[in-house]
């Protein structure tokens, strides 16, 4: 039999791990419930080549997510330094955009085409979700200021077990996200399966205004000499949102 201090113990123990894989798991999920460039090219593909596939995609991209996440709560001022290569990363997922966008105003205008032409390639869909994940820095900023506020809070704390409580949730959290693209897209598809070309386009149009987004993104930044990263200001936005979320629960 277990001795009654030992259970009281273990609950004690799991108790802030239980709370940060909430945590983790909330964020993640409101986090990715805008439209952005990973969950709209996941309802494409759920649309053109089936579920299974789409799910494989965004098991990929939230595997190189949960691998960012646990970098930047561990090396955060060597990110801080990387300048340049999220400068060269910025201009790589501008591209990759313009040819979703491109892709699918294709389709759009050859309805015999209906496959988005740089999703649709030989690459299995869980690497090409990987690839698409790890050249996308947006990301990287969203979760070193949610970390920054979270271990400033004291609800994160530098070890193994919370980290991994936390990168656990956030996992949950993107994978219930990306379902909810996944599914409901293929709800509206089939709802106008008869009109392939209209999704094409609302699509196409949806990944060029996230490629017009992050060039006014990158100009704004630009000309204010502003850094890719800039932790004082993340942890000031992340704490009146943190603030907001904790209030709605309560």
């Amino acid at each position: 039999m277990i001795p009654g201090s030992t259970v009281s113990s273990y609950f004690r123990h799991m108790r802030p791990l239980l709370k940060i894989f909430f945590i983790g798991m909330l964020i993640s999920f409101l986090g990715s419930l805008p439209l952005a460039t990973m969950n709209v090219a996941a309802i494409q593909i759920s649309i053109s080549e089936g579920i299974t596939q789409a799910i494989l995609f965004s098991l990929g991209s939230l595997t190189v997510e949960m691998v960012y996440v646990r970098i930047s709560v561990v090396a955060i001022s060597w990110i801080q330094r990387q300048k340049k290569l999220f400068r060269i990363l910025e201009y790589v997922t501008l591209l990759i955009v313009l040819a979703l966008a491109a892709s699918s105003f294709y389709a759009a205008l050859h309805p015999e085409q209906q496959k988005n032409v740089v999703l649709s390639s030989t690459l299995p869909k869980f690497l090409l979700g990987a690839a698409m994940c790890a050249v996308s820095p947006g990301q990287i900023p969203f979760w070193l200021g949610w970390s920054t506020v979270l271990f400033t809070k004291k609800i994160l704390l530098p070890r193994n077990d919370n980290y991994n409580a936390y990168i656990a949730g956030i996992g949950i959290g993107t994978f219930i996200g990306n379902c909810l693209f996944i599914f409901g897209g293929m709800l509206i598809a089939n709802s106008i399966s008869r009109n392939q070309d209209i999704v094409s386009w609302v699509i196409g149009g949806i990944f060029l205004a996230t490629a017009f987004l992050q060039v006014w993104q990158m100009s704004r930044r630009k000309k204010r000499h502003k850094k890719f990263i800039d932790t004082e200001e993340l942890k000031e936005k992340m704490e009146k949102k943190f603030d907001k979320l904790i209030h709605k629960r309560d």
